[in-house]
């Protein structure tokens, strides 16, 4: 593990899933993790708890994405509970930008304005603007890391919306990385493929036939783990990533090779 005693953390989204996953690991390396969540109040309670119980430090905060004043709303939050929890000015050293709907309007020819709208404004708007309104907090020698998808290499018509919201998260990282070089602030960016998480559960678990596709897929030959994502995280988060910046990392386990 790397140590990130005594470091600062926002992990977007954490509340299930892959955000969950990235926080407990931020958390056991010795981050203060900020866990948002945007509506669902118990999981990201269970999320602290887990954290806590296992002799990290975390505290939950509340921001629906994608709507007015969302960015600022979260950021106020945050400060508030570095404050109270450090004790000191709010700092950050790590951005996670990891929160993002896929609201799938099948191809082109089906999806919807609003639907678009709505999937831009949480997966795209929400992570920009936050990166601009943290960067003041932001220490010299932090780390920004986005999640992206591997459908950005993938061709999906029925994901085609989604696809795009991911790969202008792709841009957003490399050129993060050239704007704040001088900072030595690191802009890294991580894509999964298929991951075993609540948001799949519906297409995937307790379905053995759609598994063993996705296994047969994938080089390593089983479907992702939330905990598989949050490693190469924690990884570019840590003093030894020190040297990378502006790269898509694909922990996918080698899917669609």
């Amino acid at each position: 593990m790397g140590d990130l005693t005594g470091k600062t953390a926002l992990v977007t989204g954490a509340s299930r899933g892959i955000g969950r996953a990235i926080a407990r690991r931020l958390a056991a390396d010795g981050a203060l993790v900020a866990v948002h969540y945007g509506s669902n109040e118990a999981a990201a309670k269970e999320t602290v708890d887990g954290i806590l119980a296992a002799g990290g430090r975390a505290f939950a905060l509340q921001a629906e994405l994608g709507v007015e004043g969302d960015v600022d709303g979260l950021v106020h939050a945050l400060e508030d509970g570095l404050r109270e929890h450090t004790g000191q000015a709010p700092r950050l050293d790590i951005l996670v930008n990891n929160a993002a709907i896929n609201a799938a309007g099948g191809p082109i020819e089906t999806e919807s304005p609003e639907r678009f709208e709505r999937l831009f404004a949480v997966n795209v708007r929400a992570p920009f603007f936050l990166v601009q309104r943290v960067l003041p907090l932001l220490r010299d020698g932090g780390r920004i890391i986005n999640i992206s998808s591997a459908v950005t290499r993938i061709a999906l018509p029925e994901t085609i919306a989604y696809s795009m919201t991911k790969g202008a998260l792709d841009v957003l990282g490399h050129t993060l990385a050239k704007h704040l070089g001088p900072r030595n602030i690191t802009v890294n960016t991580v894509a999964p493929a298929t991951v075993d998480t609540d948001a799949n559960a519906f297409w995937l678990r307790g379905n053995p036939e759609t598994q063993e596709l996705v296994a047969a897929d994938t080089a390593l030959g089983r479907v992702g783990l939330p905990d598989d994502i949050a490693a190469p995280v924690a990884f570019l988060a840590s003093d030894d990533a020190r040297w990378i910046t502006g790269q898509v990392v694909h922990a996918t386990g080698g899917c669609r090779l």
